[in-house]
């Protein structure tokens, strides 16, 4: 079905030429953009406070839905099937329903980062803290993207799984570091209707290759179509609880409520969000559901590329690896200005005091270098991206979350207890996971009540004379 050229010690086939092309017109993007719009260090990192309602949808769309859920969540299904997957993938849209009620205040607040945004309510050390527990967090997911950029290049071309990581690095730093959220989000909007479009136009195809939804059903090992898939109760909400968590504090996710133009825009970008969110995990849902009929011997968390490899038409099957690649290479590029934006703020400005704008911007490109380097060498130490990916989720939701949720809606929180709740979730996660926990299920279901009891506990104990975040402009100053 898949028509390849023989080059060297390796094979190129058709898909593999549709990627290079898109890849190709992306690097022109960011080129575009480069010149065009970015002049600043927020031009870089929050495109300006520029982005149109319909480019913020697309840019939180494409930025949540990279390796996360187009490789782990895709391995999820393969490995419990599609009724365990409800559990799975229901954090996100409950927690984009949470965001609805914060995204104008985020807006409003106009910072480039999570921890300058905390540091306003809870003070410079809770920023510190939250720097760190975020730069973790997004190292691990920026590594599973290059991990499943490795993937894809070697599933279309035969090129060793490192080497294609290692290429995925390289054109990702290319173009983070040409033309920031700018281009990012530009290439965001088009790879999210592209993803969407290829999978919409592949459903029929797939429906024919398993004989109705009826036969795909009947066909199902009977263990994959339970609502459990095998796991316990406590294992669903662990498997719930961490995109949850992650996504109602997530910085990338905020960032671009920040570069919003406006706080309605803001608000409104979620509705658009929550309906792009359930459409793709919808449909992952069914070609990987397809995928267990179709190819009951693959790697699982390669599902959806060999499906899309092996069992649809070229066109349609080209259209939705460029996509898929389009929407890895776009997420890691967002992790990538989202630790930048904390490398030059939160720690260089904060020791080195404020710089000219043209310093920011500079130093904001040797950031994205320095990352991307140490991100695809963690990369080399994990094999599986649904693991990695929980992690990372965790790390984040039981460190930082709790404390944002805490800044915006209660009033009693303290900077104390903001702080406590930041090094006792972020340290738990990664005890736990050294030590094993003791419970069973994931890291999260002791990490996170871990954080929640020193926020509240450690609050109820001290005084300080901490403000709400909100859309005062006292605070925006």
């Amino acid at each position: 079905m898949i028509k390849k050229f023989r080059k060297g010690v390796f094979t190129i086939s058709i898909h593999a030429i549709v990627i290079l092309i898109y890849a190709f017109c992306m690097i022109l993007l960011a080129l575009y953009y480069n010149k065009r719009e970015v002049s600043s260090g927020d031009d870089f990192i929050i495109a300006g406070h520029r982005l149109p309602l319909i480019v913020v949808i697309g840019t939180l769309t494409a930025s949540w839905v990279g390796s996360g859920s187009l490789v782990g969540g895709a391995s999820f299904v393969y490995q419990y099937g599609p009724l365990a997957a409800i559990f799975y993938f229901l954090g996100a849209p409950l927690g984009i329903i949470v965001m609805y009620f914060i995204a104008a205040r985020t807006r409003a607040l106009a910072k480039r980062t999570v921890p300058e945004m905390l540091e306003v309510r809870f003070g410079k050390y809770t920023r510190l803290f939250s720097t760190i527990f975020i730069l973790l967090t997004y190292l691990s997911v920026l590594s599973y993207q290059f991990i499943s950029g490795g993937y894809v290049l070697n599933i279309t071309t035969g090129l060793p799984e490192s080497i294609g990581s290692l290429l995925t690095v390289l054109f990702v730093i290319v173009l983070a570091a040409t033309g920031g959220l700018f281009s990012v989000s530009y290439t965001d909007m088009f790879s999210a209707l592209l993803i969407i479009v290829g999978f919409i136009l592949a459903v029929p195809l797939i429906l024919v290759e398993v004989d109705g939804i009826s036969n795909l059903v009947s066909n199902l090992p009977e263990a994959k179509f339970t609502f459990s898939g095998g796991l316990t109760p406590l294992q669903l909400v662990g498997y719930f609880l961490p995109l949850f968590v992650y996504i109602i504090g997530d910085q990338s996710m905020l960032q671009r409520f920040s570069a919003s133009k406006t706080e309605q825009g803001a608000s409104r970008s979620t509705i658009g969000f929550f309906i792009g969110v359930v459409t793709v995990y919808s449909l992952i849902t069914f070609f990987v559901t397809a995928s267990i009929v179709l190819l009951p011997d693959i790697k699982p968390d390669t599902a959806l590329i060999e499906l899309a490899n092996q069992s649809l038409p070229i066109p349609i099957g080209a259209l939705i690896l460029a996509a898929f690649t389009a929407l890895l290479i776009t997420t890691a590029n967002s992790f990538l200005l989202s630790m930048s934006g904390n490398i030059v703020y939160d720690l260089y400005g904060q020791f080195k005091g404020k710089l000219p704008e043209n310093k920011y911007l500079k130093f904001n490109r040797i950031s994205v270098i320095i990352i991307g380097i140490i991100a695809y060498l963690i990369g080399t130490f994990f094999t599986s991206v649904l693991k990695l990916s929980i992690f990372a989720y965790t790390m984040y939701g039981a460190a930082v979350t709790p404390v944002i949720l805490a800044g915006f809606f209660w009033k009693r929180a303290t900077s104390q207890g903001a702080l406590a709740s930041i090094i006792i979730g972020g340290g738990s996660t990664i005890l736990i996971e050294m030590i094993g926990n003791p419970i069973g299920g994931n890291t999260i279901l002791l990490s996170l009540p871990l954080s929640v009891i020193a926020l509240v506990g450690v609050s109820l104990l001290t005084k300080d004379n901490s403000i709400p975040l909100s859309t005062n402009s006292s605070i925006n100053q």
